[in-house]
């Protein structure tokens, strides 16, 4: 993918020394995009396949699994990559229980500095190291790509979240 047709991120086009920048800022953006929003609002899926901003509980949880792939792209040569379990995990962890301005305000502002860390300072080699990225199927990437997908992913349920708060947001 270099091109998201849903909300316009573009891969290549994207700076890798902004990536630990980036990163920091989504985790703030979370956490005033929900601000105040009330929980039935931020519990509303626009359709079945799209987060709900209740479901910041996986942005946290892709930005610390992604740090831990690139953390092993960048010991292990061409590691391959478990399955996230993104579905399952709604349940598994229950993200229904979660205090979703905590979640953002906290957890995922930490995820977000992690995740940022581990992409900070790398050199050229180090960001053509090769992985194996298994969704949908298993590709061969690199972890530049790794990091650009990242921000997509943050990007992108940011956006979800917007259309959903755009439907008419009820504060307290």
């Amino acid at each position: 993918m270099t091109e998201c047709p849903e909300c316009g991120f573009v891969y290549e086009g994207f700076d890798l020394e902004e990536v630990p920048i980036v990163l920091r800022q989504l985790g703030v953006r979370f956490s005033i995009r929900i601000e105040g929003v009330d929980y039935p609002t931020l519990r509303r899926r626009l359709e079945p396949a799209v987060w709900s901003p209740e479901y910041i509980c996986h942005v946290r949880d892709v930005f610390l699994i992604q740090r831990d792939r690139a953390v092993l792209a960048l010991i292990e040569d061409r590691p391959g990559f478990a399955r996230m379990y993104r579905d399952e995990r709604v349940e598994v962890v229950h993200y229904a229980e979660e205090i979703p301005g905590q979640v953002a305000h906290d957890q995922l502002r930490a995820a977000a500095d992690l995740v940022a860390r581990v992409f900070s300072r790398r050199s050229p080699d180090e960001w053509q190291r090769p992985l194996v990225y298994n969704y949908p199927e298993p590709v061969e990437r690199d972890v530049a790509w790794l990091a650009r997908h990242t921000i997509h992913e943050g990007e992108h349920h940011l956006f979800d979240v917007d259309r959903i708060l755009s439907q008419g947001v009820r504060r307290p």
